[in-house]
């Protein structure tokens, strides 16, 4: 009898599994439910932005992991409360001064950085608002895939690195975008999207072969150094540093700069600065939306960042302008994904028109 049970439970069990196999080959036959779109002829005309079809509006909720901070009411704040407690092994205390001032070391390596003119000096068919159109239209990509914000950086940084040095055709701008952030998807994702996803992004605009090619070339013209700080890298430290004394909520603070942060990307303009004066600036310029007749900067940010308020100045107010849509308002996946209810809806805070020209003195 006992033998008898055996094998009906594995007759069962067989059944089971071969329901689950007919489930999930009848569910790969049917077509991804993502929306798609071809750039085509990016128009060079100023404000401007390419119809793009909105991405699904209903996103699984995600979940914060960010831990409340202990800080001091001081002027000043321990490293300690900046880089973590010692006992946290996740926050590196004992080594973070030693990480960050490798990660310096390798943003000013010029292997690294895009040349700060290449559009001028470079291309011959490609403008800043083309390139502003591509990477608004990657933030919607990255928003279908929940692709994550590192990766969304990488991408971009690769694309200003490979356009520093090979010129290229306006029709193929797209192909670079997918093609980077592919690139980008394997060295940041856990579970990547694969090649073909990113050819149906762009409505079967270009093949495999057409996007395998582009990765090898833009690989080649990196020479391979993938692995370098963005904004988003540094923002992390200079955020605990910023959040001194602040009674706001931690959330609402660091989603303000991570908007900024995204904003600065849509603007070549920024390109010539390094990722860590652009993370300052978006820290002076968060702490100036939510407490404008405060000083936004300290001797605390200053000695953390290594700027002060005046070598902030050009880069801050470029990021004002965008805030506000005097540049790039025609550019708003960024400024629709903020708006979400998940990230606080802080791309609808007001903001001054001007920063008082005292807030870039010295502290």
């Amino acid at each position: 009898m006992n033998s008898i049970s055996e094998k009906e439970n594995c007759v069962r069990i067989t059944r089971a599994a071969k329901k689950r196999a007919a489930a999930l080959a009848s569910a790969e036959d049917r077509p991804l439910n993502k929306k798609r779109v071809v750039l085509g002829e990016l128009p060079n005309l100023s404000n401007t932005t390419v119809s793009v079809n909105e991405v699904h509006k209903q996103k699984a909720k995600t979940k914060s992991n960010t831990s409340k901070r202990t800080l001091t009411k001081k002027e000043g704040v321990f490293k300690e409360d900046v880089d973590g407690k010692p006992e946290d092994p996740q926050m590196c205390a004992p080594y973070a001064s030693d990480i960050y001032e490798y990660l310096h070391k390798m943003e000013v390596d010029p292997k690294r950085r895009p040349l700060p003119d290449y559009i001028e000096k470079v291309q011959k068919d490609v403008s800043p608002n083309m390139r502003g159109i591509l990477v608004d239209w990657l933030v919607e990509v990255a928003e279908e895939y929940k692709i994550v914000s590192d990766t969304l950086y990488l991408t971009v940084s690769y694309i200003d690195r490979f356009l520093s040095f090979n010129v290229l055709n306006r029709q193929r701008l797209q192909l670079l975008g997918v093609s980077a952030m592919l690139i980008a998807s394997k060295y940041e994702e856990i579970n990547p999207p694969n090649v073909e996803d990113f050819c149906y992004i762009t409505d079967n605009t270009y093949t495999k072969e057409e996007v395998v090619k582009m990765e090898a070339d833009i690989l080649k013209s990196l020479k391979f150094e993938v692995g370098n700080p963005t904004i988003k890298t540094l923002l992390r430290r200079f955020t605990r540093a910023a959040q001194e004394d602040y009674k706001t909520s931690d959330l609402q603070f660091e989603f303000l700069g991570f908007y900024l942060a995204e904003l600065s990307l849509l603007d070549y303009n920024c390109v010539k600065y390094l990722p860590s004066l652009v993370a300052a600036s978006v820290i002076f310029l968060t702490r100036f939306l939510m407490r404008p007749k405060t000083h936004p900067w300290s001797s605390t940010l200053q000695q953390y960042t290594g700027y002060k308020a005046t070598d902030l100045k050009d880069c801050v107010l470029i990021i004002h302008d965008l805030y506000l849509s005097r540049r790039g308002g025609g550019l708003q996946a960024v400024r629709e994904k903020y708006k979400q209810h998940k990230f606080k809806c802080v791309a609808n805070m007001p903001s001054p028109p001007e920063i008082p020209a005292l807030y870039f003195d010295e502290v």
